[in-house]
């Protein structure tokens, strides 16, 4: 049975259909890198996979459990899922572990001793294990957002999920955010990235889906979808990508 599974999922904002009847599966262990232009549906049905957006039709399944807005099925799913997005969602006034804490003993209910062991290797598994004393405003842009990813890692999610985690940051600070996404598709997490990183698509991404107005217009391997492209919008969307 796949991670994820999508069944004709179809959101819209009042006549503005934003899904528009996407079937996907996630296996275990792969590595999803969701591209396409902006307004073309990728970082809502991301949100709708967590949850925090409701679809208007479909059946979204994750990790064997269906998605629905009911409050007991979201803790659960949220206890499954960890999401990454562009602003870093620190709070400033607590240190960095504290940061990553906090979701473990509020959100699971452990103990402070041992919220702050799972804090440590997450911390240490994006290379940050000397900063956790620190406060956020310490740190770049590139240090926070691999605080936000370490806080993800620490609740130990079945699926993890990055909405654009480098598109405020500047060429050298989106190499570090990089390599860190590179090494946890190397150790086999299963993540779902919506991305303009064309070099890390194409390097470790297991599946590329292609979304157009609000479809998933091609999916395949990165060989498939750099090297064989099938219709004439994904030729588009990439050679504006790779041109700027």
């Amino acid at each position: 049975m796949p991670l994820v599974a999508l069944r004709n999922i179809s959101k819209r904002y009042g006549s503005h259909v934003v899904l528009d009847g996407v079937d996907l599966d996630i296996e275990p262990g792969e590595v999803v890198a969701i591209i396409g232009r902006s307004g073309s549906g990728k970082s809502t049905l991301l949100r709708c996979i967590n949850g925090l957006e409701t679809i208007d039709s479909g059946d979204i399944v994750v990790n064997g459990r269906a998605v629905t807005p009911k409050r007991s099925a979201l803790r659960a799913l949220h206890r499954d899922v960890g999401v990454v997005f562009q602003s870093y969602n620190l709070f400033p006034h607590l240190t960095v572990e504290r940061n990553v804490t906090l979701g473990l003993t509020v959100g699971k209910g452990l103990p402070r001793n041992i919220a702050s062991g799972l804090a440590r290797e997450a911390l240490a598994a994006v290379e940050l294990a000397d900063k956790s004393q620190e406060y956020p405003a310490r740190l770049s842009g590139g240090q926070q957002q691999r605080v936000a990813i370490a806080r993800a890692l620490a609740m130990q999610p079945a699926l993890l999920l990055f909405d654009e985690i480098t598109s405020a940051l500047d060429p050298e600070l989106t190499g570090e955010v990089i390599k860190v996404l590179e090494k946890l598709a190397g150790e086999g997490k299963t993540m779902i990235l919506v991305t303009h990183e064309m070099g890390f698509a194409r390097s470790a991404a297991s599946k590329i889906v292609f979304m157009h107005g609000g479809r998933i217009w091609e999916q395949g391997t990165p060989d498939e979808i750099f090297d064989n492209t099938r219709t004439a919008e994904l030729e588009a969307f990439l050679a504006a990508v790779i041109r700027t």
